[in-house]
């Protein structure tokens, strides 16, 4: 397998400035937000894990996609805790989330 061709290097990086990317949690986050950020981690870990869709993942938990989106995104500012886990309860009522 040989390295791609310029052009299909330039339409991916085309491709990839039009995506938002992941978020990284800050060196200085508070508890409640490296919280918030754990349970997101599960919703991406569940996707790659189960080999789902983010569509599928919103039927799954009855919300629209774009609250998926979010959530795999790590946009923790936009959730709180209570909304986070009890989409995660209604994907599996028995969530379990350690907090160290």
């Amino acid at each position: 397998m040989g390295f791609p061709s310029k052009n299909k290097i330039k339409k991916m990086r085309d491709l990839l400035e039009k995506v938002e990317p992941s978020r990284t949690l800050p060196a200085n986050s508070s508890i409640a937000d490296q919280v918030k950020y754990k349970i997101c981690e599960k919703f991406a870990a569940y996707i790659l894990d189960k080999k789902i869709s983010q569509a599928e993942l919103a039927r799954q938990i009855g919300v629209d996609p774009s609250r998926i989106n979010e959530i795999i995104k790590y946009r923790i500012d936009l959730y709180t805790i209570d909304k986070l886990v009890e989409f995660a309860e209604r994907l599996d009522p028995n969530f379990n989330l350690e907090v160290a």
